[in-house]
């Protein structure tokens, strides 16, 4: 017999808490990487993000949708990296 959630949990918390570390990440690879391992760092830190996000979204307990939730963190990681990575990118191109 199934028992009812009474009061489900909040996971959208959890996404954006993957998306904000994956901010950090980029922004800490961008200062302190050199600009020939930029990418591979950028790899490492995904591959960080893809951990936490596995991490946060067992802790919150609910089976339902967990496969949608973990996937839309590392999506949404992805995303965030690419355009702070695009930043460093174009900031490298600009002479000075």
């Amino acid at each position: 017999m199934a028992v009812p959630e009474l009061a489900p949990r909040r996971t959208f918390g959890g996404i954006v808490a993957v998306w904000v570390l994956a901010a950090l990440i980029a922004i800490a690879v961008g200062i302190f990487s050199a600009p020939d391992w930029r990418a591979a760092w950028l790899g490492v830190g995904l591959g960080g993000c893809l951990i936490a996000a596995f991490a946060v979204q067992l802790w919150t307990g609910r089976a339902a949708g967990f496969t949608e939730r973990v996937a839309a963190g590392v999506l949404g990681a992805a995303l965030v990296m690419g355009v702070i990575s695009l930043g460093f990118g174009l900031a490298a191109l600009v002479p000075g």
